[in-house]
C-alpha cells in the first residue's frame, strides 16, 4: 500500500475512533489513566480476554440450587421482573433453590429498560437484605440490575455516580470484592451473562449510560434454551438484532493496537479494547448463527433448534463485544430509546412507552455501516456475504453500500419498523437525538457535530 494511502487509512481510523461512542460502557477508546505505558507506547500493544463461566444445556437451570449450595450461600437474592415472576423460568429456578435448601428472597420489581431510579431501588433492597449471593433470571434488564445491586451492596459507602461511566459519572475502578452472581438469561440478545456491563437510562439527562468493569461480570451464566420457548416473536426479533449489531460492531471496531492512550497500568486497560483476534472469532461465529437461525426463531416459536442456536449466539457475541466493544449503532441508540414519546413495541407487556434496545440499535445500522466501511471495507464485505449478499463482483469501495442493502433486506424480511419516523421521531427531533448522543463521547466540542452528522 502506498504511503499516502496508509496515511489516509490511519486518518480515517482515528476519525471513526472519535466518532464512536466513547463512554467506558461501549468504547474501545476509553482509558482512565492517560500517559505512556511502561514500554513508552502511546497506543496499546496488548489485549485481555475476560468472560464469565458459562454452562449450556436444556434444563440446566435445575442446577442453580446445587451451584449455590456448592458456594456455601445462606441468604440469596433472586431478581426478576413481574412478568417473568409468573413464568416457568423463575419457577424452575425457585424449585431448585427450595430442593437444595437455599434460603432466598425474591425481588421482582426490575424495570424493563432500567433507569437510575429503578437501579437505586434494587440497590436499596440489596443493601438491606445483606445477601451473600445473587441469582438473576431474565433478560438484560434483570441481569444488569442485579449486577448494579451486587456492586453497590458490596460498596455501600459509594455514591451512585462513582462507578457510572464518565463523563456522566466518575468512572472509578471497582476495587471491592463482590458476591457470587449467577445469571440465567431468558432472552437471546444482550449477552449480559458474559459481560461486566450494566446499562440504564439516566433520567436527568434522558440518555443511556452504564457501569463497565470486569469486576461486575456474573460468576456463572446458565444458558438454558428451554427458556427461549416463552419468548414472543417480536422479543425474539429485537433480541436477535442486538446480537446482530454486537457481532457487526465488534468485528468492525478499531483494532486494539490503534486505541489510545496506552494504559500506564493494566488495571486501567478498558474492558472494551477494540477488535482483536479472539473477539473476531466469536463475533463472526455469532453472525453466521444469526444469518442461519434468526428468521426461523422469529417465525416459529416451537423451533427449539433455531431458538437454542440464537441463545448460544447471544453468549458468543457477548464474549466478542464484551472484550472488543461496539461503536456507532449502540452509541446513537441511547437517545432513540431514552427520548421515546408514545411508541410501545408489540409483544412487550409494560406500562410505559418503550423502544426495545435491539430495535433502537438496528434502525441506524444501514447508515452506520455505509459510513464505517471506509475504514475496513474488506470486513464489511465479508459480513455482507455472511448475511447473504453475492459479493463475487462487488467493488471494494462499494462494501458499505452492499452491507447496508443486505441489512435492509434482512430487516425487511423480519418486519422491522421503517426507520425512526415509524417509532415517532421527525426531523424536528434531530437536535435532541444528537444532544442525547453527545454525553457518550467526550471529545473536543468542535469535532462532535461534524462526526455525528457524517454518520
Amino acid at each position: 500500500m502506498a504511503a499516502a494511502a496508509r496515511a489516509r487509512v490511519a486518518h480515517l481510523l482515528r476519525q471513526l475512533q472519535r466518532a464512536a461512542c466513547q463512554c467506558p460502557t461501549h468504547s474501545h477508546t476509553y482509558s482512565q489513566a492517560p500517559g505512556l505505558s511502561p514500554s513508552g507506547k502511546t497506543t496499546d500493544y496488548a489485549f485481555e480476554m475476560a468472560v464469565s463461566n458459562i454452562r449450556y444445556g436444556a434444563g440446566v437451570t435445575k442446577e442453580v440450587g446445587m451451584d449455590l449450595q456448592n458456594m456455601g450461600a445462606k441468604n440469596v437474592c433472586l431478581m426478576t421482573d413481574k412478568n417473568l415472576s409468573q413464568l416457568p423460568p423463575v419457577q424452575v429456578a425457585m424449585d431448585s433453590l427450595v430442593k437444595n435448601g437455599i434460603p432466598f428472597t425474591v425481588y421482582d420489581n426490575v424495570r424493563v429498560e432500567p433507569t437510575d431510579a429503578s437501579f437505586m431501588e434494587a440497590i436499596e433492597f440489596a443493601q438491606k437484605g445483606a445477601f451473600d449471593a445473587y441469582v438473576a433470571v431474565g433478560g438484560g434488564s434483570t441481569m444488569d440490575t442485579c449486577k448494579a445491586a451486587n456492586l453497590y451492596a458490596s460498596s455501600p459507602h459509594s455514591d451512585f455516580l462513582d462507578y457510572v461511566s464518565a463523563p456522566i459519572g466518575k468512572g472509578k475502578p471497582v476495587s471491592v470484592p463482590l458476591k457470587p452472581l449467577i445469571a440465567v438469561p431468558t432472552t437471546s440478545g444482550t449477552g449480559s451473562e458474559t459481560t461486566g456491563v450494566a446499562i440504564f437510562d439516566y433520567e436527568h439527562l434522558k440518555v443511556k449510560t452504564g457501569i463497565a468493569s470486569r469486576a461486575i461480570k456474573p460468576t456463572l451464566g446458565l444458558i438454558d434454551p428451554l427458556h427461549t420457548l416463552h419468548m414472543p416473536a417480536r422479543v425474539v426479533a429485537n433480541s436477535g438484532f442486538d446480537v446482530l449489531c454486537h457481532a457487526l460492531e465488534s468485528y468492525t471496531a478499531l483494532p486494539y493496537h490503534l486505541r489510545s492512550p496506552c494504559p500506564s497500568n493494566p488495571i486501567t486497560r478498558p474492558a472494551y479494547q477494540g477488535s482483536n483476534p479472539i473477539s473476531d472469532i466469536w463475533a463472526i461465529h455469532a453472525l453466521r448463527i444469526v444469518a442461519k437461525y434468526l428468521k426461523r426463531a422469529v417465525r416459529n416459536p416451537d423451533d427449539l433448534e433455531a431458538r437454542s442456536h440464537m441463545h448460544l449466539a447471544s453468549a458468543f457475541a457477548g464474549i466478542g463485544f464484551g472484550n472488543a466493544g461496539v461503536h456507532l449503532c449502540h452509541g446513537m441508540s441511547y437517545p432513540i430509546s431514552g427520548l421515546v414519546k408514545t411508541y410501545k413495541a408489540k409483544d412487550y407487556n409494560v406500562d410505559h412507552p418503550l423502544v426495545p434496545h435491539g430495535l433502537s440499535v438496528v434502525l441506524t445500522s444501514p447508515a452506520v455501516f455505509t459510513f464505517t466501511a471506509q475504514m475496513f471495507p474488506e470486513r464489511h464485505l465479508e459480513t455482507a456475504e455472511i448475511l447473504g449478499a453475492d459479493t463475487r463482483t462487488t467493488r471494494i469501495q462499494d462494501a458499505g453500500l452492499v452491507l447496508a442493502d443486505t441489512l435492509r433486506k434482512f430487516l425487511f424480511d423480519l418486519d422491522v419498523d421503517d426507520g425512526l419516523a415509524a417509532i415517532g421521531y421527525s426531523k424536528a427531533d434531530i437536535p435532541a437525538l444528537v444532544k442525547g448522543t453527545l454525553p457518550q463521547y467526550p471529545v473536543q466540542p468542535e469535532e462532535e457535530p461534524k462526526a455525528l452528522n457524517t454518520s
